[in-house]
């Protein structure tokens, strides 16, 4: 009865996070073009990326609290409801500040990933979870291959058109998560949390943590660049539109997931993880910075394919090496620094790429491909290779 529980609840989840993800990937793509229909300016798209993760930053903590508190399936509802919402007025945004209001609802009720990744640790015991936690990875993948695909598809019909089948998907795993999703809160220990600030001070007492967390921010901003200009990019360079966008984001969404679900399995266990991590920064930010250049745009897809396998390589290698830095006791306030730090970086990245566009075309891409290979040098020479002592000073 057990693992038929199990494998019900989890088949469940793993479902509802893919549906809203086909949602979340439909939209990304398409974003910088229903802000250009309006008027919005380079740095005004940037900041529109920004707002969801500002919002999403200041709201994950009190969503996580009240999931405690009154159950997993409620917030989740409550959650999608939100994310309906947000794409329903995306959908009719007649204006930039509804689009802005759109995207900050979403934001602010955009704790639904957050809030499955808990509902799978209530489900699987602490040695199962590495698996859990692998699937809502596959989740992510699919959600960011289908959801351009779809949105491709869309575009064509209205621009309109994806925002309104996003806004559908959402309402979906809504309900589907209120008639079918199983409570868990019964069987989680409620326990006290900590502020992201308390967590924080506490992980500083291991030596090397502040070192890593840098390394995580600087390469999450600079991917954050790549991808939310990504669009206004190759709109300008090569001319191409919407739903070309959307199919080469698609693309490059299977090769991520070829690379991580594939490569990653061979290489890293045989490389370790701080080479891997270096090596693939220096062929990320390389491949980034010649695509950059490219005359064409197949060539510019054929060039970041090396740079989606460096990608695939150097995040996983990330999470590995920021794991090994403490003790399995500390790995709960670790995976809350690190959330925040990345939703840090999703606030910085957007308004540096968006904002230098405003300057030159190039600019964004060159000066995100030159803090990776930076970074991937610093890794290689000066970030500690084997895992920091997990006794406290």
């Amino acid at each position: 009865m057990q693992k038929r529980f199990k494998r019900r609840a989890l088949s469940i989840i793993f479902s509802i996070v893919i549906i809203n993800l086909i949602g979340f990937g439909i939209i990304i793509p398409l974003l910088p073009f229903y802000a250009e229909r309006l008027g919005a300016s380079e740095v005004e798209i940037g900041f529109l990326f920004a707002s969801f993760s500002i919002a999403q930053l200041l709201a994950s903590p009190f969503l996580g609290a009240l999931a405690d508190r009154f159950g997993r399936r409620p917030m989740l509802v409550m959650s999608l409801l939100g994310t309906t919402a947000g794409f329903v007025l995306l959908a009719v945004a007649n204006s930039l500040w509804l689009l802005f209001l759109s995207r900050i609802i979403d934001g602010l009720s955009g704790g639904n990933v957050t809030i499955a990744r808990a509902y799978v640790a209530d489900v699987l015991e602490e040695h199962e979870r590495a698996k859990g936690y692998g699937m809502l990875g596959a989740a992510f993948g699919i959600g960011f291959i289908a959801g351009p695909l779809l949105g491709g598809l869309l575009v064509p019909l209205d621009l309109s058109a994806p925002a309104w089948a996003a806004a559908a998907l959402a309402f979906i795993a809504m309900v589907a998560t209120a008639g079918w999703l199983p409570e868990t809160v019964q069987r989680h220990r409620e326990m006290q949390q900590a502020t992201v600030w308390q967590q924080l001070k506490e992980l500083r007492r291991f030596p090397r943590m502040r070192a890593f967390l840098v390394a995580d921010f600087l390469m999450w901003a600079a991917v954050s660049v790549y991808q939310t200009t990504f669009a206004l990019f190759v709109f300008r360079r090569f001319g191409l539109s919407a739903d070309q966008v959307s199919y080469a984001i698609a693309f490059l969404g299977v090769v991520g997931v070829l690379t991580q679900g594939g490569l990653v399995r061979v290489v890293v266990p045989r490389l370790g993880e701080h080479r891997s991590l270096w090596i693939g920064l220096l062929l990320m930010g390389t491949g980034l910075a010649i695509a950059t250049v490219m005359p064409s745009p197949l060539l510019f897809l054929a060039v970041l394919v090396p740079s989606s396998i460096g990608s695939g390589m150097a995040t996983p290698a990330m999470l590995s090496l920021l794991s090994a830095q403490v003790p399995p006791e500390y790995q709960g306030r670790l995976q809350g620094v690190t959330g925040s730090v990345e939703s840090l970086s999703r606030i910085v990245g957007p308004i540096w790429g968006n904002g230098l566009l405003r300057f030159s075309l190039y600019a964004s891409y060159l000066s995100a491909a030159a803090v990776i290979i930076l970074l991937g040098f610093w890794v290689a020479f000066f970030l500690p290779s084997k895992a920091s002592s997990t006794a406290p000073r």
